[in-house]
């Protein structure tokens, strides 16, 4: 068993922030076994610091402040997911909720111990699945919440004990109990579909889930989805990321591709940053399908993004922030 390991990081550079106001300057941060690890050195790959921070920067400024007092991460991981929140959105209701018990106890300590004020914050910590640890407190005290996070896995993996070994964000155990439509399933959405479902029992009036998504499906899946879901979605922002752990996402992917799902787009990384080039994340994502058909002519299907790196190539992909509203 791999020992839990502590990490300092510079809340300000993590963040992007002149100075933390509510977190400790210096976080000291576990990370588990089963917590996926920030990627510290370099925050461009990280999906806390390059894309939910800037999501919660944008949000924050069109809701003002005080806006989103609650916030829950559906999978929370490290709980650096909530710090940003209680920094950048203000929450001061905070649930947290993840597959494995020490996930949970080790995000519960990362979020108190990084506070200037821990007693600024009610904090709701439950194991599980999604929004079911928290299902109990929400319907005994009438807790809501006006943001719901969720950055959840795409690729089924076919047992338990390989997601035990993996540990990897990219990966959970099918099937669902829920009905989730043909659409969604063939697009790996399964998990993000069912988040948007459980979520609207959650939902303060006007409350919103945003939903981290790589988009490796054409980005019309995604409003389709929030549409099944009972939502009206739109793009908060829209960008592209180097593909993290390419090896096994690209190969993941490439294995359902085979059996008849997808195809699945990437991108060599220098077609991406020319066609993002000067666009802010809250830019782009005004344009997003636009940028999209001026991609189509690079996008490589997962079986040919697979074979470029390992031949070598920066393989990316762009990614969208899927801001759901409750119809």
């Amino acid at each position: 068993m791999i020992q839990p390991r502590s990490l300092s990081i510079d809340a300000a550079r993590y963040f992007g922030l002149a100075a933390p106001a509510r977190l400790h300057d210096r976080l000291s941060v576990t990370v588990t076994e089963r917590s996926f690890p920030p990627y510290l050195d370099d925050l461009q790959a990280d999906w806390v610091s390059s894309v939910a921070t800037p999501a919660f920067r944008l949000l924050a400024g069109r809701r003002g402040a005080g806006g989103s007092p609650g916030f829950c991460s559906i999978g929370t991981g490290t709980g650096l997911d909530a710090l940003a929140a209680i920094e950048l959105l203000g929450a001061t209701l905070v649930g947290i909720t993840d597959l494995h018990e020490e996930v949970v106890a080790s995000a519960r300590g990362n979020i108190l111990t990084n506070l200037r004020d821990s007693g600024a914050i009610h904090l709701l910590a439950g194991t599980g699945d999604l929004l079911a640890p928290l299902a109990a407190a929400a319907a005994q005290d009438g807790l809501r919440f006006d943001v719901i996070y969720e950055n959840l896995p795409n690729l089924p993996i076919d047992d338990d004990s390989r997601l035990a070994e993996r540990r990897k964000s990219s990966s959970f155990v099918p099937p669902r109990p829920e009905a989730v439509p043909a659409a969604v399933r063939n697009a790996l959405l399964t998990l993000h579909y069912v988040a948007l479902v459980q979520a609207r029992e959650f939902l303060a009036p006007g409350g919103a889930v945003l939903s981290m998504l790589g988009a490796r499906v054409p980005l019309q899946r995604f409003l389709d989805m929030a549409e099944r879901a009972g939502y009206r979605g739109s793009f908060l922002t829209y960008g592209w990321k180097i593909q993290a752990e390419a090896p096994e996402v690209l190969a993941g992917h490439a294995e359902w591709q085979r059996l008849g799902l997808g195809p699945f787009h990437f991108y060599r990384a220098e077609d991406v940053e020319r066609a993002f080039a000067g666009l802010a994340p809250e830019e782009a994502a005004l344009q997003a399908q636009a940028i999209e058909r001026d991609l189509a002519p690079h996008s490589l299907d997962a079986e040919t993004a697979l074979a470029a790196h390992h031949d070598g190539a920066r393989i990316a992909h762009t990614y969208a922030v899927l801001h759901s509203v409750a119809e």
